[in-house]
């Protein structure tokens, strides 16, 4: 097992899956569909699979440091094309599919300048959807009947000159509203250093089997719920996101059927699991297997921790079980890690200290009080600190923004020369808001204006873009925000918008139409729509839409209804 002790044997992924994978005959895999029997891959089946499509990769013409994009639905496919791709030195990037909540056109035109700016080389995708794709991009585009006539010929060997451990790896999209989000380069030294410090932390074991419905375009699906398992050697039990969607149960299903032991999963899945997960269907369901339930991707919260715990607790939960990280793409994934085993610590702060003094004073009064949960200690090779606006560093239980330097930290973002994520002594810019007690992180908000809904990065300005497009709305008068809702786990959507009309019919058309629109370009769920008269919204001095000040003056005028 790759771990600090014996992370020198490795200098790519490629070497790590060749000593960990060829010789075992055990399960890499176990895929679950509903209403379909359960596919094992062995291990040495998937080192096999994965070196058929690399055949069929160079058959295509695909070389070393060529970008291949793979926009399947998540299935075995798309994990062989993955690790194909890069036993021949080529780059593979996950991408979200299509769904049928998104317009196919907006879809196929961001895709393309995706294709554009990043000079991706080919497109792997459905059959279906290949020749439509193949009209509106530049790039060459190949269904899933190509690799099947590609597949029979000889293998390739995994040749060991084929990448470099400063090489890219493979690239990271984030999961935001739009399909151009910034490509973030992992180099095979800095995801290697990643998974033999988060293993550390993780105290990871042969016998651990992991767990996961996370889409594999999200750095959490990605390296949590799928490279790290691959690497480690690890059994994964993996399901479709859409399948867990609408059937939440067969996570508990599989982590009782495969006695799995460790599952990340994002807040808002705490209490969409609580509430949605019918008593007849958890009935008798043992989950007592798992060492570590690890929240990650958003703001953690302790109400969804208690509820979680209190619903599945006849199904052996134990709050001992919730841990939680704090995670980027830009770090590969974990920054921070609680111990396993352990519940994570909770303060209890005092709110307006919190909030307008940036200090984290510890209360016992609840009511005048904020509960904030440890996202534990940076694992071995990554360090965090806490600056102000000036960039001083500053003390304990100071809040401000938190910055990480680490050995698993991204080269840069693919193809943007334009962008430096780093400041001149290396350090990142998270953009989070938090503060260091103990030696712990504690992460409070965000400096910039990013909505975190149900594990998806929501960027404002885009969903502002289509709303300020819907008819009867005054341009530019629309402003996004999020709103924190305790009930869901995570924060809610609101929009808030000038139109001219004050009749309501028209406004309930204009209602129904932002959320159409929204839906149908973003597959974004809008919580709220509020149609305000003109002059309702707040602007900053040079002339821009202040996103807190409306927000807070929608919450006031809200409570003041109630």
């Amino acid at each position: 097992m790759l771990n600090l002790s014996n992370r020198e044997k490795f200098s790519t992924l490629l070497d790590a899956i060749t000593f960990t994978l060829w010789e075992e005959n055990r399960a890499a895999i176990i895929f679950l569909a509903t209403d379909a029997e359960p596919t094992i891959v062995t291990q040495r089946e998937f080192i096999t699979s994965a070196k058929q499509y690399a055949s069929a990769l160079t058959k295509l013409g695909i070389q070393n440091r060529d970008l291949v994009v793979i926009a399947h639905t998540q299935n075995l496919e798309s994990i062989y094309a993955f690790w194909g791709t890069m036993m021949i030195g080529a780059i593979p990037s996950m991408f979200p599919t299509l769904t049928e909540k998104l317009d196919p056109d907006i879809y196929m035109r961001e895709i393309g300048e995706l294709v554009n700016r990043s000079e991706v080389k080919a497109v792997l995708t459905t059959e279906e959807f290949a020749p439509t794709l193949q009209e509106r991009i530049t790039c060459s585009v190949y269904g899933s009947d190509t690799f099947r006539n590609l597949l029979q010929g000889e293998q390739i060997k995994i040749a060991s000159d084929a990448t470099r451990p400063q090489f890219t790896a493979f690239l990271q999209h984030s999961s935001g509203t739009t399909g151009l989000q910034k490509g973030v380069a992992l180099s095979h030294e800095a995801v290697l250093n990643q998974l033999a410090a988060y293993s550390n932390a993780l105290a990871l074991r042969q016998t651990d089997v992991i767990v996961s419905w996370l889409p594999l375009y999200h750095d959490m699906g990605l390296i949590a719920g799928f490279v790290q398992p691959i690497v480690q050697g690890i059994p994964l039990v993996l399901m479709s996101p859409f399948d867990w969607v609408k059937h939440p149960a067969m996570l508990l299903k599989a982590i009782h059927n495969y006695k799995a032991t460790l599952c990340w999963l994002p807040n808002f899945a705490y209490n969409h699991l609580a509430r949605t997960v019918r008593q007849r269907d958890s009935e008798g369901l043992d989950l007592s297997s798992i060492r570590a339930f690890i929240n990650c991707s958003e703001p953690v919260r302790h109400e969804s921790h208690q509820l979680f715990a209190e619903r599945f607790a006849p199904n052996g939960v134990r709050s001992r079980q919730l841990t939680v990280s704090y995670a980027m793409a830009e770090n590969t994934f974990a920054v921070t890690q609680t111990p396993v085993d352990q519940e994570p610590h909770v303060e209890v702060v005092k709110r307006q200290a919190l909030q307008h003094e940036l200090r984290a004073i510890l209360t016992s009064d609840v009511s005048a009080g904020e509960s904030v949960v440890s996202c534990g200690r940076p694992i071995n090779g990554t360090m965090i600190k806490v600056v102000g606006e000036a960039g001083q560093d500053l003390g304990e239980r100071q809040v401000g923004e938190v910055m990480v330097k680490s050995n698993c930290m991204l080269t840069g973002y693919y193809h943007r020369e334009d962008l430096q994520p780093f400041d001149r002594d290396g350090w990142y810019k998270t953009g989070d808001k938090g503060y260091i007690a103990n030696g712990e992180i504690f992460i409070v908000g965000r400096s910039k204006d990013l909505i975190i809904n149900a594990g998806k990065n929501i960027y404002p300005q885009d969903i502002e873009a289509i709303v300020n497009s819907v008819s009867g709305v005054h341009p530019g008068r629309a402003v996004v925000f999020g709103v924190a809702d305790e009930r869901e786990g995570t924060e809610l959507i609101a929009v808030v918008a000038e139109v001219e009309s004050t009749e309501a019919t028209i406004r309930k058309q204009i209602t129904q139409s932002i959320r159409q629109q929204v839906g149908r370009q973003s597959d974004v769920t809008l919580n709220y729509v509020t149609l305000v008269d003109k002059g309702w919204l707040i602007k900053t001095s040079s002339g821009k839409i202040a996103r807190g000040k409306n927000r807070d003056k929608w919450l006031n005028e809200r409570q003041g209804q109630s």
